[in-house]
């Protein structure tokens, strides 16, 4: 029986993408690292475009290493500006070393990235909405408004909330696999 599926992945590295990663809760530090920085590097471009530079961002910024990136000097900053292999934004690299450093402020004050940011939703569980279409899915809520502000107020960079809902969808803090989709009974049974 062919697998039902949210309509949004069409390509081969996003139906994988859909299949395995998103909406599957995340505590690795390095994973959400990761994640927080590709969403940032998204804004303004398609998904699909970041998920086919995926390897050449884990190759170009130290397979997501926070400690190495915020010690990322002037020669390292232009060594990714000249990379063709990512997306090449003065801006986006800026905030990935800047954000790398407040990341490791968060992680000495909480312990872990991931006690500090499954704090933003209830009883620290994913949140399982029952959505039925894409038109259901928003692009921002209460939670990713809240967790937003306070990365900002931490000193992160491309954290906006919409930038940050999609995180939260990526890392599995809230699952909005449309019910119809064969992911969304699978996900909701994770922690």
């Amino acid at each position: 029986m062919p697998e039902t599926r949210c309509p949004w992945p069409t390509k081969p590295l996003d139906l994988a993408y859909h299949d395995t990663e998103w909406g599957v809760p995340h505590h690795d530090d390095r994973a959400l690292f990761e994640l927080i920085t590709l969403e940032g590097a998204q804004a303004g471009l398609s998904w699909s475009t970041i998920l086919a530079k995926r390897e050449n961002y884990r190759r170009a910024f130290d397979d997501f290493d926070v400690a190495k990136i915020a010690r990322y000097d002037a020669k390292k900053v232009a060594a990714l500006l000249a990379d063709a292999g990512i997306v090449r934004h003065r801006l986006k690299i800026a905030a990935t070393i800047g954000n790398a450093q407040a990341f490791l402020a968060v992680q000495k004050e909480f312990g872990s990235f991931d006690r500090y940011l499954w704090g933003f939703v209830p009883d620290r569980r994913p949140r399982v909405n029952r959505r039925r279409t894409s038109a259901d899915v928003p692009t921002r809520t209460a939670e990713s408004d809240a967790l937003s502000k306070d990365l900002a107020q931490r000193g992160f960079k491309f954290v906006g909330t919409t930038i940050i809902y999609a995180f939260m969808q990526a890392t599995g803090m809230v699952n909005d696999h449309l019910v119809t989709c064969t992911c969304h009974a699978r996900c909701a049974k994770l922690k």
